[in-house]
């Protein structure tokens, strides 16, 4: 693939590793003749590293044998995560620790989840922007407190804490998102 048709979320080879493109910078010339530069902020997927490319708008890198695969979780275990395939219910398994910074948004009802797929290998995850959980565990209201917005600290069903606004009960359901950890809404 050309380095001037390359768009963030494009999966390419660089270094003999398969990297995600995050973001593109374009650095015009001050000189005549000289080329413009195309800056790349890519993640690898193996690894997670972040990659620094820079390239010529001519310069070509190679696309990635990669796939996104819907998926839903079946189970996990102490070490997997165990994925079902939703159109040829093929199963693959992730380890844990590659993907414990999105472990506590997964639910085994998660809609939207993709399982990034290099050489039939699953390397990684891509959750939606935001998700729905249920909160189990949080410190009642406060009555005459509402003139500020205050929050308080709240456990969801995956063990995941978050600050809510203080009106929240336990037993409701709240959007995350994935990105940020934050609360944005009640679901």
């Amino acid at each position: 693939m050309l380095a001037k048709d390359m768009k963030p979320g494009a999966v390419v080879v660089y270094n003999d590793a398969p990297v995600i493109i995050e973001s593109v910078t374009v650095q015009s010339p001050s000189a005549r003749g000289a080329s413009t530069l195309y800056k790349f902020r890519a993640r690898n997927i193996v690894n997670r590293q972040k990659v620094d490319i820079t390239l010529k708008g001519t310069d070509n890198l190679p696309d990635a044998d990669f796939r996104k695969r819907v998926v839903k979780m079946m189970y996990r275990d102490a070490d997997d995560m165990h994925l079902m395939d939703q159109e040829d219910f093929n199963q693959y398994s992730i380890r844990l620790a590659d993907i414990e910074e999105q472990a506590p948004y997964i639910t085994e009802d998660l809609e939207g989840m993709y399982a990034l797929i290099y050489q039939d290998e699953c390397v990684g995850l891509q959750l939606p922007t935001s998700v729905t959980l249920t909160i189990t565990e949080c410190d009642p209201a406060v009555r005459g407190n509402s003139a500020t917005a205050r929050t308080k600290p709240a456990t969801l069903e995956t063990g995941l804490v978050v600050h809510v606004p203080e009106y929240i009960k336990p037993g409701e359901k709240i959007k995350v998102d994935t990105r940020t950890g934050e609360f944005l809404s009640r679901a």
